[in-house]
């Protein structure tokens, strides 16, 4: 990004030398010229960076999207870890009480 101001600034310093030349000087032709293949290509080159840059943040959103989403889904496996073991806990105490319940009932 701070490239493209960079180049902004060398594009504005540009304009101000082409509006303070006295365009009575045969060289100033050729400048002008020179000055506006510069300007042109500095805008084309801030403009694919200003794309660039979008794009960038389009991937970047989606990136922050998807890692949320596999947070979500990690949270929920938690989650089902944790109701899973809790349901074998409560089945292995209801085979113990049914297990002393048999031991009695043998005795």
């Amino acid at each position: 990004m701070n490239s493209i101001i960079e180049k902004e600034k060398k594009l504005n310093e540009a304009l101000l030398e082409l509006k303070n030349l006295d365009l009575s000087s045969p060289d100033l032709k050729n400048n002008i010229d020179n000055l506006n293949s510069q300007k042109t290509q500095l805008e084309i080159e801030k403009s694919q960076l200003e794309d660039k840059y979008k794009s960038l943040l389009e991937e970047h959103s989606n990136l922050e999207k998807k890692l949320q989403e596999i947070k979500d889904k990690e949270k929920l496996e938690e989650k089902k870890q944790t109701e899973f073991s809790d349901k074998i806990d409560e089945l292995n105490q209801e085979t113990d009480t049914l297990l002393e319940e048999i031991d009695k009932w043998q005795m």
